[in-house]
């Protein structure tokens, strides 16, 4: 115990976790001593299940053994090189797997380290591809209300409409915000909010469109803005009047990608190619950091020339580290096999039926959601005259009987790892529903 509070002590004294408030009056963060499949162990003797894939990354389970042996015997031959001038067996191996999942000519990989760079590198390319064709005029960049693409200033221009960045606004450029036609099960007016968000998209590019570099998104699904889901035809209906416009289209599919949409990405649940994908998160199975941003062949084309000035000039030390390739690797086998495939379709089904056919009726549950492995609801925060901060109040009583959660304002979602069992599933949707209960009184 005292080794414990030592540490406790440590972490309080000298760590800065990321969005801490009042620190110093805050309960002590729990320490994880290890973890295995979906649980993880605390150094106090409890176990939670991680309903929330550890930040949305873990996607086969924690310590996977194929994901492990793979780093362990990379680390014997090749743990760093430099990626400017050299290369190496398992870059090639990890772009041309991913090359041969994604849609069409989405072959281009440019490596990085986090879902917040590979969206940087996106906006840098699709910026610098109108200057390298003669059209410089294209600068402008749309975006959608709601949506979030990371913590770097051009992730923060295009997310400035998510209500993370107040403090920085006067840091960033500017970005044409449009509205996020956002729906959930037994929605009656999504069609007109559909109608509303292309309109607006219409009037814009009609004015603009010969100034507009590209329009981002989140496909399918905005995670740190709510769990906000769409529809895959306003997904088409948008990137239809982005080709006319010849805007290029950005899908950020940070969370999205690797099968939480159902499909190994959200472009191919939606049957949408957009012109540059980002992509982090799930890519090395949650084992270490990496990203990329992946892009059309004739976007690429354009940067190719004898003159510097046309090359993409952004680089990292640990551009396509051997160690995180190597995981990547061994993660997409596991993603792409039959059991994976059963398992997302298993777990989709589970939602469905413990969501929207079960806790949908609860009085305190709005707006319930579910799309692939994703499930997502409002508590309703106005109940017997009540005003409440629910997302804190249903996660601590939650995590005080071993479920971690980690809702989003007055939004609780599920996003677990694939290796979840039904037994599992069951048991955080027993236990959000007890919290409901008891947090209301109901």
């Amino acid at each position: 115990m005292d080794r414990l509070q030592d540490l406790l002590s440590h972490d309080r004294r000298h760590i800065w976790h990321p969005f801490t408030t009042d620190h110093e009056k805050s309960i002590p963060p729990e320490i994880i001593d290890s973890a295995s499949g979906a649980i993880l162990y605390g150094k106090n003797g409890n176990q939670y299940i991680d309903m929330i894939s550890s930040w949305w990354v873990t996607l086969h389970g924690h310590t996977h053994p194929e994901i492990v042996r793979a780093i362990s015997q990379q680390a014997t031959r090749l743990e760093q090189v430099i990626f400017a001038g050299l290369t190496h067996e398992g870059a090639i191996a990890l772009a041309h797997n991913l090359s041969g999942i994604l849609p069409e000519d989405l072959n281009r990989v440019f490596f990085s380290d986090d879902g917040s760079t590979a969206v940087e590198v996106a906006l840098k390319i699709a910026y610098q591809y109108w200057r390298n064709v003669g059209s410089p005029e294209r600068r402008h960049f749309l975006a959608y209300h709601g949506g979030y693409h990371g913590d770097t200033v051009g992730a923060m221009s295009v997310g400035a409409r998510s209500g993370f960045f107040g403090h920085f606004t006067d840091m960033m450029f500017e970005v044409t915000t449009l509205p996020f036609p956002f729906t959930w099960d037994g929605d009656s007016d999504i069609t007109e909010r559909e109608r509303v968000s292309l309109a607006a998209l219409d009037s814009w590019l009609g004015e603009f469109g010969h100034e507009t570099a590209a329009l981002i998104v989140e496909p399918l699904i905005q995670g740190a803005g709510g769990m906000r889901m769409c529809r895959s035809q306003f997904l088409r209906d948008m990137a239809a009047r982005c080709r006319a416009a010849g805007v290029l289209l950005i899908f950020d599919e940070v969370m999205t990608g690797f099968g939480r949409t159902g499909q190994p990405f959200a472009a191919l649940t939606a049957h949408v190619t957009p012109d540059l994908i980002c992509l982090a998160k799930g890519l090395t199975g949650g084992f270490l950091p990496m990203a990329v941003t992946v892009c059309r062949e004739s976007i690429y084309q354009a940067f190719l020339g004898t003159a510097f000035e046309r090359a993409l000039a952004h680089g990292h030390s640990f551009t396509a580290n051997p160690l995180a390739c190597a995981a990547a690797l061994a993660s997409l086998r596991l993603l792409m096999s039959s059991q994976t495939e059963l398992a997302l379709k298993n777990i989709e089904h589970c939602h469905r039926i413990r969501l929207l056919e079960g806790l949908a009726k609860h009085p305190l549950v709005g707006q319930p959601r579910v799309t692939g492995t994703v499930a997502a609801f409002n508590v309703l925060e106005e109940t017997n005259g009540h005003s409440l901060v629910t997302g804190q109040r249903i996660r601590d009583f939650c995590m005080t009987r071993g479920l971690l959660l980690r809702p989003l304002g007055n939004v609780i979602y599920l996003l677990p790892p694939y290796c979840i069992t039904q037994a599992q599933i069951n048991t955080a949707y027993d236990l959000i529903e007890a919290g409901l209960n008891q947090t209301y009184k109901i």
